[in-house]
């Protein structure tokens, strides 16, 4: 790291972290660019940590932010869901955020005690850098069980506060009290977007909604976070095929029997939805346990490969040790992945945690 983007860093949020405000340890010198990786073990077995952020993008590209499954931060962890978006705000300027995805299981058992520490983490982001949000199997039903679509979501995160945002696209036709699905509209350096936010397991009338809602902004890319989509084993969830053989399919939960089957998971999407429009650039979800990684690219009628991943880090130490996926979407078209965690100021070098892809652009 040279003097100027060291000074850089420290003004953009290093110097923040290392205050001691959000209790994290003091962070190591240097970058993704000039530390040798290191393997680890035990829970990271198979990561290779840098220590510091990942490089600033280069002019012209901006940054988005994944966010996936919160469910863990709660009880002794509340604490790492804050951490995240704190990062987040002071890097606003220095990485040119345009915004955030939930990927779903903001909470873990529905309760209001962790509906409340999700509020107050994700309203940091407030009027500073927009969020956009799905629920997950574990924001459904007493104890998170998922066993129907009853969910504190809109209480927490109420329509009303959605609404009033540039952001804001609209909310399933048929449920416009109700949050769990919605999009949202974006621009960054010149480029359109819609973010496509669906609930676990969405139903089929949901899709009809959807379909036409991505048909209308056929112009911009199109982007889909909804909670269980792509697999730890790099293909797509699909019940019909795979039955039991993947674990966790939206088809296996309650709410699916409560509701004849009225569910979709990965593969019913892709073939009802993804599938179906040429502006679809990538799917991402978290949910799936395992390493909590996978990715796939298929191409769709016209031959557009679209990109689907998996990240989910709930099964790391301290409710998820802060990991946050970082997408740099860069002039060229291509998308550069990192996956960087404020509170250990370390960066997964491993091959599934930072990559590079082209995008399938309009």
């Amino acid at each position: 790291m040279n003097a100027s983007t060291r000074r850089e860093f420290l003004r953009c949020g290093s110097a923040f972290l290392a205050s001691g405000a959000l209790g994290f340890a003091n962070p190591v010198e240097g970058t993704a660019e000039t530390k040798p990786p290191k393997p680890a073990a035990g829970p990271y077995a198979d990561a290779m940590f840098v220590e510091g952020p990942p490089p600033f993008p280069a002019k012209g590209a901006f940054t988005i932010i994944a966010l996936p499954d919160t469910q863990n931060y709660r009880g002794p962890h509340a604490a790492g869901y804050s951490a995240q978006t704190q990062w987040i705000v002071a890097q606003k300027a220095a990485r040119n955020i345009a915004c955030v995805l939930h990927l779903g299981d903001i909470t873990n058992d529905n309760l209001p005690e962790q509906w409340d520490n999700a509020a107050r983490s994700m309203k940091l982001l407030d009027g500073r850098v927009p969020y956009f949000m799905a629920p997950g199997n574990h924001d459904y039903s007493k104890g998170g069980g998922a066993t129907d679509r009853t969910t504190r979501f809109g209480e927490y995160f109420p329509p009303a506060a959605f609404e009033q945002l540039s952001t804001f696209g609209g909310f399933y036709d048929r449920e416009l009290d109700r949050v769990d699905n919605s999009f949202h509209l974006f621009a960054a350096e010149g480029r359109k977007f819609i973010v496509l936010c669906l609930e676990f397991g969405p139903r089929k009338d949901v899709l009809r909604w959807a379909n036409a809602v991505v048909s209308r902004h056929h112009d911009r890319d199109a982007i889909l976070v909804t909670h269980a989509y792509t697999y730890s084993d790099n293909t797509r969830y699909d019940f019909i095929k795979l039955g039991n053989k993947q674990s966790w399919n939206p088809h296996t939960y309650g709410l699916a029997a409560a509701s004849h089957d009225d569910v979709t998971d990965g593969q019913e999407l892709w073939d009802l939805l993804v599938s179906k429009h040429p502006n679809f650039i990538f799917t991402i979800n978290g949910h799936v346990l395992n390493d909590g990684l996978g990715r796939l690219a298929t191409p769709d009628p016209s031959g557009r490969n679209v990109l689907q991943m998996l990240v989910n880090f709930q099964m790391k130490p301290n409710g998820g040790d802060g990991w946050l996926r970082l997408l740099e979407m860069r002039p060229d078209g291509s998308m550069q992945v990192y996956d960087y965690s404020p509170t250990r100021n370390q960066t997964n070098a491993s091959g599934k945690n930072q990559f590079l892809v082209q995008l399938a652009l309009l």
